[in-house]
């Protein structure tokens, strides 16, 4: 009778590690790919969040009596209408109506992720 060999089962071979690592990195570019895009989905629901407060903002300015006039950014702050100006519109008002532009990126400056935005 022989002895058992002990040695050729003390760990694994390189195939089954190398096939483990290929599993892991498959696993990992799925994960990568599928997750890219929330952040660029949050990004829009900001933009269009920061739009429509600044729409409630300048009707309940016009609302509170100022003449029929729609007010601009400084003017919504300034009532109290708006904590603060934002950093990605413009509120434009041209007497009894308005109108709610992205901001242009100022040179060297990240563009304005609401350029595209709803």
């Amino acid at each position: 009778m022989r002895a058992p060999d002990t040695t050729a089962e003390a760990g694994f071979t390189l195939i089954e590690l190398l096939v483990v690592i290929v599993i892991l990195g498959v696993l990992s570019a799925i994960v990568v790919f599928s997750v890219r895009g929330i952040n660029d989905k949050g990004q829009g629901s900001a933009c269009k969040t920061d739009k429509a407060t600044i729409q409630t903002a300048e009707e309940a300015y016009f609302a509170s009596g100022n003449r029929g006039q729609y007010g601009t950014m400084a003017q919504l702050v300034e009532g109290g209408f708006l904590s603060s100006a934002s950093v990605w519109y413009d509120a434009n008002p041209s007497g009894a109506s308005y109108e709610i532009t992205p901001k242009a990126a100022a040179p060297g400056a990240p563009a304005n992720p609401c350029t595209s935005a709803g």
